[in-house]
C-alpha cells in the first residue's frame, strides 16, 4: 500500500494518526498546525485520496482524536489552554477558549470515553479534568498524589485508571468521582502509559526503564502490591505507549525515544 497521506504529506511532526471509527477514513494530525483526512481504499492501492485539510493558525497540534460517533474532532495544542473542536457534519470548526473551573496553563493529554459521554483531560499537579461531551464544559475534578502522566477508561466507561509519575495507579468511580482503590505498579520508578483492554481482562503499565506490566483488573480492584501475570522486560528505551488489539489477543508497546521501536506481544 502506498502512503495514507500520500497526497499530502505533513511539514512537521505528525502527532496523530487515527482511523475513523465507522467510514474507511484516516486522520493525520500534527506539529505543522493541521487535520488532514484521507479516504482509504483497500481494492485501489495507487489512491488515498484527500477529503480535505484544515488548518489552526499558531496551534501546533499535540494530539487530535474522533469522537466516539466519529462526527467531530477534537485537537489539543502542545501549549495552549484552548482546544479546538472541529465539526465534521457542518464544516465548522469550534475554539473551546477557556473552560470554566479548569485553571491550567496548557491542555495537552486528554482520553474520550467509549459510550461518548466524557472527556477527560490530564492538568497539571495531578488534576483530572472531566468534561461533558456534549457541553465541553466542567463536571467534575479529581485529584492523584503527585503528578498524572496518563488514563484510561475501562470499556464500559464506568472507572478510569490513572496513572501517576511516582508509579501509581489510582481507580475512579466515573459516575461518583470517588477513588475505589490505588495500587503500586510493581517496580515502576516513574509510570508513562497504561491501557485496559477491551474485554476488561487486563491492564498494563508501561514505565520510564522500559518494564511493561501485565495485570488482571480484578486483582488491580483488590490488591495495593498486585503481582504482574507477565513483565515484558526486554525494552531498552522509556515505553510511551501501550495499547491492546480489538480481541485482546495482541498488546502493541512502542517508544517515541528510538526509531522503530514498536514490539506486538
Amino acid at each position: 500500500c502506498l502512503p495514507a497521506n500520500q497526497e499530502r504529506f505533513a511539514n512537521g511532526k505528525l502527532a496523530t494518526v487515527q482511523f475513523h471509527p465507522s467510514a474507511q477514513v484516516v486522520m493525520t494530525a500534527g506539529h505543522d498546525r493541521s487535520v488532514s483526512l484521507f479516504q482509504v481504499k483497500t481494492f485501489n492501492l495507487y489512491h488515498n485520496p484527500r477529503i480535505q485539510s484544515i488548518y489552526l493558525e499558531s496551534f501546533p497540534i499535540y494530539k487530535a482524536c474522533f469522537s466516539v460517533d466519529g462526527e467531530q474532532v477534537i485537537a489539543t495544542g502542545t501549549h495552549h489552554k484552548m482546544f479546538f473542536v472541529y465539526d465534521m457534519m457542518s464544516g465548522n470548526i469550534i475554539p473551546i477558549e477557556k473552560v470554566r473551573g479548569v485553571d491550567e496553563r496548557f491542555l495537552r493529554s486528554f482520553e474520550l470515553s467509549p459510550d461518548g459521554s466524557f472527556m477527560l483531560v490530564t492538568g497539571t499537579s495531578g488534576y483530572l479534568h472531566l468534561l461533558s461531551m456534549k457541553t465541553k464544559e466542567l463536571v467534575s475534578t479529581m485529584k492523584v498524589n503527585g503528578r498524572c502522566s496518563a488514563s484510561a477508561f475501562t470499556p464500559d466507561s464506568s472507572k478510569i485508571y490513572s496513572y501517576s509519575k511516582e508509579g501509581e495507579v489510582f481507580i475512579w468511580d466515573v459516575r461518583n468521582r470517588k477513588c475505589l482503590h490505588k495500587f503500586e505498579d510493581e517496580g515502576s520508578l516513574e509510570g508513562k502509559c497504561i491501557a485496559v483492554s477491551k474485554n476488561n481482562q487486563y491492564v498494563a503499565c508501561g514505565s520510564a526503564s522500559g518494564v511493561v506490566n501485565l495485570y488482571t483488573t480484578d486483582v488491580c480492584l483488590k490488591e495495593n502490591h498486585p503481582k504482574p501475570v507477565k513483565a515484558i522486560m526486554n525494552l531498552v528505551t522509556s515505553a510511551t505507549c501501550v495499547t491492546f488489539n480489538p480481541t485482546t489477543e495482541i498488546l502493541a508497546v512502542a517508544s517515541r525515544e528510538a526509531d522503530e521501536a514498536v514490539k506486538l506481544v
